[in-house]
């Protein structure tokens, strides 16, 4: 069933859980997910990032995403991943998307408090819950770049404020991870996580989530991470299954056998992560 992104996370945030969210490009990765969700009995996040959507298109993403969601036996949320332009995130809305992230983090804290409140009136008018983003998260996601350097964490102080004055759904908070693929084993800042939930009393939101040890994810969850975006892993099991399929099938031509181990594959990373998290159980 098609719900918000509002309704999944408030009660694992009620609930001390976990919901995963998961990048999406096309029928295979939607499938995945979805079947994934079912025999695991778990609420799901689908999630589309603007490079996704530009790939795709649109108008195939959101259809793909709503008829999955629609046909599901478990509650299916579609959300706009690091929405960076307001046009877009409108799009998105007019499409069926029913979360969207505005992701201002970019901005100084002035500027990226506007710019979502503007995105909350507007979505908030017509049922569409917001997630929004506090910190510099380090590492790149399609055309979003954050260098070593530039990574900041996140104040627990302006998190205050910021939840406060702009009423988002649900705060992407900078602790220690990255997007793409981690060089060492990332540092998670679990203090920060603890206070910063404390403080705000709302679902907490862990980018850069692939390749961060299990147990470090399951710490997080437990002092009030709610919503942990996974896309780099999927993309490793999709590829290194179709590589192996093709490498002992060199003659085969069929697309649909090609892509099919790779959707296999990537449903049984998604099945474990939801257990991690502790949503398998939970639809």
């Amino acid at each position: 069933m098609l719900v918000t992104g509002r309704e999944i996370l408030e009660d694992a945030h009620r609930n001390n859980y976990g919901v995963g969210a998961f990048n999406v490009n096309n029928m295979e990765i939607v499938q995945a997910i979805i079947e994934a969700a079912e025999e695991t009995n778990s609420p799901v996040i689908l999630q589309a990032s603007q490079g996704g959507i530009k790939y795709a298109g649109i108008e195939y993403i959101a259809a793909l995403g709503k008829v999955a969601a629609e046909k599901a036996k478990v509650p299916v949320a579609l959300h706009l991943d690091h929405g960076t332009d307001f046009n877009q995130i409108m799009l998105c809305i007019r499409h069926g998307f029913t979360s969207v992230m505005i992701d201002g983090s970019r901005f100084e804290l002035e500027d990226n408090i506007n710019i979502t409140k503007k995105v909350v009136e507007v979505a908030h008018a017509v049922g569409v819950s917001v997630e929004a983003e506090l910190g510099k998260i380090g590492g790149t996601e399609d055309h979003i770049s954050v260098s070593e350097a530039e990574a900041t964490f996140t104040d627990p102080d302006e998190a205050v404020r910021f939840v406060e004055e702009t009423n988002v759904d649900s705060l992407a908070i900078a602790v220690g991870t990255a997007h793409g693929v981690y060089k060492g084993e990332p540092k998670l800042d679990f203090d920060r996580i603890k206070i910063i939930k404390e403080r705000v009393n709302i679902p907490l939101v862990l980018h850069g989530s692939s390749g961060v040890p299990s147990e470090a994810i399951k710490r997080a969850v437990s002092l009030g991470i709610n919503k942990i975006n996974i896309d780099t892993d999927l993309r490793i099991a999709f590829t290194h299954a179709i590589k192996e399929f093709i490498k002992e099938n060199p003659d085969n031509i069929d697309p649909r056998k090609i892509l099919g181990p790779g959707r296999e594959a990537m449903k049984e990373v998604i099945k474990e992560k939801m257990r991690l998290f502790g949503s398998a159980g939970r639809a």
